[in-house]
């Protein structure tokens, strides 16, 4: 797994330094004494206790730092869900393939949690990871999605389904000739914008040859967009190649309320 970096200061800032114990205990200790030396046998007490304390909140870092995790990750916790269902799925022996769900827990980890933590807790980043990807793990396992079952096994009857959709989102839609489509399922209009759909109903991630034939549908239907629906993930090398084309990959469960722009 790739290693937590710290998240850099700010220009002009000094970076922040993680709590150092020995030296919390001893300025305690010194401070405490020194009141101790004034204040008699109750003055010693209460620097005891004052140094049970600093022990017990630097030694409880770690699990009030998975809570903080847990916080964010449950404020994404539905899409969380979704990309979690989107990226498991079982082979044809019955395996359980989740390495791209693996890889979307670490994204999330990286680019969205550590970033909200800041550097103070940098010094437990590595030592916590394994402990932070459960609890997005289970974040997202908490989630009850809608189920899946509404949505058509059949490739036509797929695109018709999320044809159906996009006309309830306010689009106006037409599905191409099952022959001499160029790449393209349905073709939706609305508010000037013309949309190239392609519907893909999979048992496991779509790969890039989707993304390709998107990107080419789009040139040849004259369109503004390009988009790759699909009740499964999508693969991480057709992420990369959407980055770079600008096809937009899409649950079909994202089309009720899909607002793109040019």
């Amino acid at each position: 797994m790739p290693s937590a970096r710290p998240v850099s200061p700010g220009a002009g800032e000094a970076p922040a330094r993680p709590p150092n114990l020995v030296a919390r205990l001893f300025w305690t200790g010194v401070t405490g004494a020194s009141i101790a030396f004034w204040y008699g046998p109750a003055a010693f007490a209460g620097t005891g206790l004052a140094l049970a304390a600093v022990l017990a909140r630097h030694l409880d870092r770690p699990r009030r730092l998975r809570a903080r995790v847990r916080r964010i990750a449950r404020r994404h916790g539905e899409t969380l869900a979704l990309r979690r269902r989107q990226e498991r799925f079982e082979d044809a022996y019955g395996n359980l393939i989740d390495d791209g769900w693996l890889r979307e827990c670490d994204y999330f980890l990286d680019r969205t949690v550590l970033p909200q933590l800041g550097a103070r807790d940098a010094d437990l980043f590595d030592r916590e990871r394994p402990r932070m990807l459960a609890v997005i793990e289970a974040a997202a396992a908490d989630i009850d999605l809608p189920d899946e079952d509404e949505a058509p096994e059949d490739g036509i009857a797929y695109e018709r389904f999320c044809a159906g959709l996009l006309t309830r989102a306010g689009w106006r839609t037409h599905r191409t000739p099952p022959s001499g489509d160029q790449g393209a399922d349905v073709v939706a209009e609305r508010e000037g914008i013309r949309l190239i759909v392609q519907c893909k109903r999979l048992g496991r991630p779509v790969g890039n040859a989707a993304v390709q034939e998107a990107a080419a549908a789009l040139r040849y239907w004259e369109g503004d967009r390009a988009a790759v629906v699909s009740n499964a993930g999508f693969t991480p090398a057709a992420r990369r190649l959407a980055g770079a084309t600008g096809v937009l990959l899409l649950h079909h469960g994202d089309l009720a309320e899909l607002e793109v722009e040019v």
